[in-house]
């Protein structure tokens, strides 16, 4: 086979065999097809995409490249989650010690930053120590043992997905649902979960702009993993404004601590609590109502922030300064800035809020890039909210470049003030 010829007929709207796929990323992964011909496939898949038939031949092809971890097929407590990315998205963080603490193990390969949102990885590397390299058999203890395991893809778990991952964030080929479903279930897959629960977000801070767009990608996700003969649900929710109130590394580990501790914002904890209850049904542990309460009694007695820190001590991380609510990374220069008028928080420019954490060094433009951990914002009102000549609309967090007038400038321009009032869309547009 041709690789050139591959990439041109996909070029032209080809559908293409799943020799021809299989082919493609196998050669990628040896090495045997260069960066340059992996990253024209890549795009003219963003601009011809895949038949539901090549995307499954895809995740297969991505799949298995790698080794797999190996649970109890029959075991339904083995259930993972993933979110499609958004900004001051920590869900996980929470998520995975509180729903382990209900009894549920949870195997969670996560990535690091992609486009403009923070990576799962990258935050959990704020905390000393923390180790992200987890090797199989010390992955698939730590689940066994502990209940959830937060670690990154090794050499041996999905290659083809790796490479083609880090590739994606530099060439402007991250949104595509077919791209997008190969990489998240090849490792999902070889993680080992019998279920996985998708967060689907929609909105202008999300890869997935619309409703329709979201929900096309949930039931793509959801229809693969049933072929395969996994548990699979989704819900499509609101990424018009950041979740919670921090946004960036360390800043979002601290606000995970005060969630595990009771003390979570509103909007994080209502999603937090929608997707363990999908996911403690999926492990039939509980449904519905029964299932919130098993979650809250897990963060009201403590028991989902001693899970995180025996998730943390397992991964090697230091839990001092979380266990004593401490900052764990505190920028060199702390400062507001203020709404210039009163009137009503109609809109908020999440994908530049994003863009701007990047900017100060809390993201990467290029692939191996050192972050920053300690920049980041915080943000104090939300759509609808009314707010008066003065009101502190952001904390930035920074190192003290960019310089603090133009980052003030830049964080007031991604908030619209107007003087009607504004209803942002419900946190969860849709269940599936």
């Amino acid at each position: 086979m041709n690789p050139v010829e591959i990439i041109a007929a996909k070029r032209d709207g080809k559908e293409l065999s799943n020799d021809e796929i299989f082919y493609f990323v196998k050669g990628f992964t040896n090495g045997d097809i260069p960066d340059y011909q992996m990253s024209a496939f890549l795009m003219a898949v963003v601009f011809k995409s895949m038949t539901p038939r090549e995307t499954a031949a895809l995740t297969i092809a991505m799949l298995e490249s790698g080794e797999r971890v190996v649970f109890d097929p029959l075991n339904k407590l083995y259930v993972d989650k993933h979110s499609s990315g958004g900004i001051g998205d920590k869900v996980s963080i929470v998520l995975a010690p509180m729903v382990a603490a209900c009894g549920l193990k949870v195997p969670m390969l996560s990535g690091r930053g992609l486009g403009h949102t923070g990576g799962t990885l990258d935050k959990l590397e704020s905390i000393p120590g923390y180790r992200t390299d987890l090797s199989m058999h010390e992955f698939k203890e730590g689940v066994d043992k502990v209940g959830c395991v937060i670690s990154g893809q090794t050499p041996e778990i999905a290659p083809a997905d790796r490479k083609m991952y880090a590739l994606r964030d530099v060439t402007a080929t991250v949104e595509s649902i077919p791209l997008i479903c190969g990489s998240i279930l090849s490792k999902k897959f070889a993680a080992g979960p019998n279920s996985i629960v998708f967060d689907v977000k929609c909105g202008n801070g999300a890869f997935m702009k619309t409703t329709e767009q979201a929900y096309q990608l949930g039931r793509s996700l959801a229809d693969i993993c049933k072929a395969m003969n996994k548990g699979a649900a989704f819900l499509i929710t609101d990424m018009n404004q950041p979740l919670g109130i921090a946004a960036g590394n360390a800043l979002e580990i601290d606000e995970c601590v005060e969630a595990l501790n009771g003390k979570g914002p509103a909007d994080l904890m209502e999603i937090t609590y929608a997707l363990g209850e999908r996911m403690l049904a999926l492990g039939g542990v509980a449904a519905g109502d029964k299932a919130v309460e098993l979650m809250k009694k897990a963060i009201a007695d403590g028991s989902a922030l001693g899970k995180f820190f025996e998730m943390v001590e397992y991964q090697k991380g230091k839990i001092d300064l979380m266990a004593a609510r401490k900052p764990l990374a505190p920028a060199k220069r702390v400062f507001e800035a203020a709404a210039n008028r009163d009137g009503f928080v109609q809109a908020v420019d999440t994908y530049r809020l994003g863009r701007l954490v990047i900017e100060m060094g809390g993201g990467r433009t290029r692939v191996g890039e050192t972050i920053d951990l300690s920049v980041g914002f915080k943000i104090f009102k939300r759509i609808g909210d009314y707010v008066k000549t003065g009101d502190a609309i952001f904390e930035i967090h920074s190192s003290g470049k960019p310089s603090e007038d133009y980052l003030k400038h830049e964080f007031l321009e991604c908030c619209t003030i107007s003087d009607n009032p504004s209803k942002s869309l419900p946190l969860i547009i849709e269940r599936g």
